[in-house]
C-alpha cells in the first residue's frame, strides 16, 4: 500500500507522542501511564479507584499495577472512601502533587508547542476529525457488517 491509511498516521503519531512523553517522564524517574494517572487524579479530593480505569481508557489489571508502583514510589494514598465504605480513593501525597504539576507543565508545553506550528483553523479542522472517527467507532458506524474472508 503505497499511499498512508488514516489509521497508519493516527498509530505513528500516537507512538512518536507516546515516546515523546516517556523520554520527558523518564527526565524525572517515571512513566507516561504514571503522569497520566496522576492528572487523572483530583488534587483536592481524591478520585474512587473504580473511575480512574474508565477515566483513562484503561484495564483494571493494568491499572492495578500502575497504581501499586505509584504507591511504592511515594505518589498516592489509598483510603477507604468515607461515604462508601466498600470503594477506595485514590489521594496524592505531597510528591505525588509535585510529579503531577511536572506531568501537567509537559503536556500544556507540547499544546503550546503545537499550537506555535499550526493555525487555529487546522488545529479546529483536526480536533473535528478526530471527534468524527471517534463517534463513529463508539456508535459502532464502521464494522455494522462481517467482512467476510476468502477461503
Amino acid at each position: 500500500m503505497k499511499e498512508k491509511t488514516i489509521d497508519y498516521v493516527l498509530r505513528a503519531t500516537w507512538m512518536a507522542v507516546s515516546k515523546m512523553y516517556n523520554e520527558e517522564a523518564g527526565k524525572a524517574g517515571s512513566t507516561m501511564a504514571t503522569g497520566f494517572a496522576l492528572l487523572s487524579i483530583d488534587p483536592e479530593t481524591g478520585t474512587p479507584s473504580t473511575s480512574l480505569g474508565p477515566k483513562m481508557g484503561m484495564e483494571a489489571t493494568s491499572l492495578s499495577r500502575i497504581l501499586k508502583t505509584m504507591e511504592d514510589k511515594g505518589l498516592i494514598l489509598r483510603r477507604k472512601n468515607p461515604k462508601d465504605g466498600r470503594s477506595v480513593l485514590i489521594h496524592l501525597t505531597d510528591f505525588g502533587r509535585e510529579m503531577r504539576d511536572y506531568s501537567k507543565k509537559v503536556v500544556l508545553r507540547f499544546d503550546e508547542a503545537v499550537k506555535e506550528s499550526v493555525s487555529e483553523e487546522d488545529l479546529k479542522t483536526f480536533i473535528e476529525v478526530a471527534n468524527t472517527i471517534m463517534d463513529l467507532i463508539s456508535e459502532k458506524k464502521i464494522y455494522k457488517e462481517e467482512i467476510k474472508l476468502k477461503q
